[in-house]
């Protein structure tokens, strides 16, 4: 699962400049979640990866937020017209 999860942060990161890919960073966060918890459980190796795909994951709802957050005053700008 851990690895799954870091090939959806791969693609998600890579896929930033390509609207719509950057989308897979939540299919990353969640397995990278599931991963955490499946690897105690049942003795799986892979907890590098899984934290690796949570922090690629996280850090890019960041810049989207940071990104929405930044387009709120030009939208509203628009409306106010």
């Amino acid at each position: 699962m851990s690895v799954a999860a870091i090939i959806f942060a791969v693609i998600a990161a890579s896929g930033l400049l390509v609207f719509g890919v950057a989308v897979l960073a939540v299919f990353a966060v969640g397995a990278g979640h599931v991963a955490l918890n499946q690897i105690p459980l049942r003795g799986e190796r892979g907890r590098g990866l899984a934290i690796a795909a949570l922090a690629i994951g996280y850090g890019i709802a960041t810049l989207a937020l940071i990104n929405t957050l930044a387009f709120i005053p030009s939208a509203l700008q628009q409306f106010s017209r």
